[in-house]
């Protein structure tokens, strides 16, 4: 059985899913849950469905080998970021080379690196007058959203849409292909 560890800094959706997702499978499953956000609702999600989960500060994941500790003792097959919103560090990298991922949601290498996450990301693309938009799953490297690409999937941006509405589209394609490509990473 493979072991997923979910980052996530936020509310939790797409780690809810993948915990979901992975809940009765034969291949996989959520171990646990790391936040750098003691309030985040992505923590009362994972106690509900009953993953681990674990905050911890800028010091403890940067600056000393606590969550590197963690990890190392978690022995993840693959750490999934599922809206986090911290740079990885090299030496947790290093440890786990190939080993994490990303769910970005743009058509990277438009709209990435540094400030450029959720509505940021989708009012930059109404601002441009984009006509089509989607997510990036790729591997984390040392750089903001650089990492190689392992899938992408579009969705249509009309000259009506409001950043709420990319939003949305943007949801429901991270809803549908995340778990589904995590998956395949782990077969």
């Amino acid at each position: 059985m493979k072991r997923i560890v979910i980052f996530a800094s936020g509310s939790g959706s797409n780690a809810e899913n993948l915990i979901k997702f992975f809940h009765n499978s034969d291949n996989a499953s959520v171990i646990q849950v790391l936040c750098n956000n003691p309030h985040a609702k992505v923590l009362d999600r994972a106690k509900r469905l009953k993953v681990s989960a674990i905050a911890f500060n800028r010091i403890a994941f940067s600056k000393t080998n606590d969550v590197l500790n963690i990890l190392k003792a978690s022995q993840p097959d693959l750490i999934v970021l599922a809206g986090f919103l911290w740079k990885f560090p090299e030496f947790i990298l290093d440890e786990f080379a190939n080993k994490v991922i990303n769910v970005h949601p743009a058509l990277l290498p438009k709209y990435g690196g540094k400030g450029m996450y959720g509505m940021h990301v989708h009012e930059a693309v109404v601002a441009n007058k984009e006509t089509k938009t989607g997510i990036t799953i790729h591997y984390v490297n040392e750089n903001y959203d650089e990492g190689a690409t392992i899938f992408q999937a579009e969705c249509d941006v009309l000259e009506t849409d409001t950043a709420e509405d990319v939003a949305g589209k943007i949801h429901e394609l991270e809803m549908e292909h995340f778990p589904k490509v995590v998956n395949d990473l782990l077969l």
